[in-house]
């Protein structure tokens, strides 16, 4: 059971402290009062240090999409690593990557790989910026683009800071955030047309580019309305503006993203997790003549990129294997189990008589203690009661073997199967039996 002070996780944690601060390099893996300390994983099973094996349902933040040790990318990964780790030079496989994604979405006309999503969207402001001349970059509330001051603003604001709804306030994110990060910063609410077109249209001659994610991720897991992004492709078409699409988890949702789902192109897309099979990744997709400003052929490029690391081989091999066994059917399959899990989770949640559901898209889920219709950060954010519900069902389902975030979000993976599936959705309802939930 957990916690368990004896354990070897106990221990390790102890030991981590006198070495990192807070013990901790990923504060998205961390939870009181100490992570679980991985020792192995095959499929969708995990195996910690103490010997117990768990579900998994976060397949390491979404990136494992075909769960873990997967046959094809272990083989390429292996072959790659006989050949050699790194290179100071290009190689095949980051072509061919970049060809497998620019076949499977239309407007991926030119793009360029880095080490991790963060990269990935701190590369695409600076595009934005050079191609347009200007520096503000516009996104929603609550929504979490990365460790990038510029894209950090009101992240994780409160009741306490977050102002009008209407009109949100920028609220740093880091302490030490220079004021002159949130002064290029503007915040608009999420799904909510005309209160974005209020401040968009105040700020357009300043803006560089408009950043959003088809699937709010942070804010809760909320699927964009169509007539939301439509009215941001639009605005940003009339501003002369790039409008990026963060698809660093939603990529998954399609074959080709997301954004296919919308019937619109944005002019640059953010990518990562899934495209690098379990390596480090990020990516910048776009048009020929936004991403232009990093070709260097005719001298010194508006924005010289480079990295150790960029097109890791290895990522490479890891990602297009990834991919190639990443089809219609795959995609069709885990979303179609991804819904079945929404809807049965909003299932049990009444027969229990508690008030709940699971919001997401595709293969995408997160659990809430409300019934409230859920539209942006805001809606989705718990009062304290619904906090405290969330963490114990967080604890009692990994106490049952689950695994999933400590927000209680996860996805499914083509591992998955019918008899996971269950277990997860009998595991939920034993442990809503034992959580106190909000009155």
């Amino acid at each position: 059971m957990y916690p368990d002070p004896a354990s070897r996780s106990a221990s390790l944690f102890a030991r981590a402290c006198e070495v990192r601060p807070g013990g901790n390099t990923r504060l998205a893996v961390y939870q009181a009062p100490y992570p679980i300390f991985v020792a192995a994983a095959a499929g969708c099973r995990v195996t910690d240090v103490d010997g117990v094996e768990r579900l998994d349902f976060i397949n390491n933040q979404s990136a494992l999409v075909h769960g873990h040790c997967f046959p094809p990318v272990m083989a390429a990964a292996a072959a790659q690593l006989q050949r050699g780790t790194c290179f100071s030079g290009p190689t095949d496989a980051e072509v061919a990557l970049a060809e497998n994604l620019q076949h499977r979405v239309p407007g991926f006309e030119r793009m360029r790989f880095t080490n991790s999503g963060t990269e990935a969207v701190m590369l695409a402001v600076k595009a934005a910026r050079a191609f347009t001349g200007r520096f503000k970059i516009a996104k929603c509330e609550g929504a979490y683009h990365g460790s990038y001051d510029f894209v950090e603003a009101s992240r994780g604001s409160t009741p306490a800071n977050w102002g009008d709804a209407r009109r949100p306030a920028r609220v740093p994110y880091s302490k030490g955030t220079p004021p002159a990060a949130l002064d290029l910063s503007v915040v608009f609410p999420f799904n909510d047309v005309e209160a974005a077109a209020a401040i968009l249209e105040a700020e357009k001659d300043t803006l560089a580019a408009v950043i959003v994610e088809p699937v709010a991720n942070r804010p809760g897991m909320i699927p964009a309305e169509p007539g939301f992004l439509a009215f941001l492709r639009a605005f940003t078409q009339r501003a002369g503006i790039p409008l990026i699409f963060d698809e660093i988890i939603s990529f998954r949702i399609g074959v080709a993203g997301a954004q296919a789902g919308y019937d619109l192109v944005p002019d640059m897309t953010t990518l990562g997790k899934l495209i690098g099979g379990g390596f480090p990744v990020g990516a910048v997709a776009g048009r020929a003549d936004v991403m232009a400003v990093f070709d260097q052929r005719k001298g010194s490029p508006a924005v010289p990129h480079t990295g150790t690391f960029n097109a890791n081989p290895v990522s490479m091999v890891a990602g297009l294997a990834t991919l190639k066994a990443f089809g219609e059917a795959e995609v069709a399959r885990i979303n179609r189990m991804g819904e079945a899990v929404r809807a049965a989770i909003g299932e049990r949640f009444a027969r229990a008589g508690v008030e709940g559901q699971a919001s997401g898209a595709g293969s995408l889920f997160r659990i809430h203690f409300t019934g409230a219709r859920l539209t942006d950060y805001r809606s989705a954010y718990p009062t304290p009661a619904g906090q405290a519900a969330v963490s114990a069902l967080h604890r009692a389902l990994l106490n049952r073997g689950i695994i999933v975030s400590a927000n209680c979000s996860g996805n499914l993976s083509t591992v998955v199967g019918d008899g996971e599936v269950e277990r997860l959705l009998d595991a939920f309802s034993a442990s809503l039996a034992e959580v106190r939930v909000p009155a």
